[in-house]
């Protein structure tokens, strides 16, 4: 996540960004303390109440907590394997996404089961590009960290995949007709 944010926020720190971190919950630490800047707002959202927790959401698929289009940055470590219909939301992240929006979503492609409350996926990089595309968002980088890195903390058993993309900016028509599309695509699946 230090990785991400030197690329892609390096020199923005006097922006005010409104960045929300998915999964937020303070189990074995958490990103807040990568994300202080006096202009940005960090948010963090989870299921349930905890430590580093501001927003509890209702529901993992429907966040009515969150306005459409009014975040500048979403991340999210080490949470999308324990969401069930993680491409519900991964719409839900297009939904809140400025245009020009960016997130981070980091997941393990490999490692043990770890529930909490389950643990249902590990993600390649072609699994999180084909995210990216069904939720009409634009690829910057995505990798998998296969090689080890020897850890302190015997982290590289998770092999994590690393995905960053970006809501395009549309206009008009093509706007209209995304919209129109990501509406009916949540929906239907």
């Amino acid at each position: 996540m230090r990785a991400f944010r030197d690329q892609y926020l390096q020199g923005r720190e006097h922006e005010a960004l409104n960045i929300i971190d998915l999964g937020s919950q303070d189990v074995n630490g958490c990103y807040r303390s990568l994300f202080v800047s006096p202009s940005w707002t960090y948010t963090g959202i989870d299921m349930s109440a905890g430590k580093n927790v501001d927003i509890v959401l209702h529901s993992p698929y429907r966040w009515t907590e969150i306005k459409s289009g009014s975040v500048d940055v979403l991340i999210s470590g080490q949470a999308f394997e324990h969401i069930e219909y993680f491409w519900l939301t991964m719409m839900e992240v297009a939904r809140v996404l400025k245009s020009g929006g960016i997130c981070c979503i980091i997941a393990p492609a490999g490692g043990h089961e770890h529930k909490y409350p389950v643990d249902c996926w590990r993600f390649y990089p072609d699994g999180f590009t084909a995210l990216a595309r069904f939720a009409q968002l634009e690829v910057l980088s995505v990798s998998t960290q296969w090689e080890g890195k020897n850890y302190p903390d015997g982290s590289d058993e998770w092999k994590d995949t690393m995905l960053v993309c970006r809501k395009p900016k549309l206009k008009g028509l093509k706007k209209i007709r995304s919209s129109i599309k990501g509406i009916l695509r949540s929906y239907l699946v």
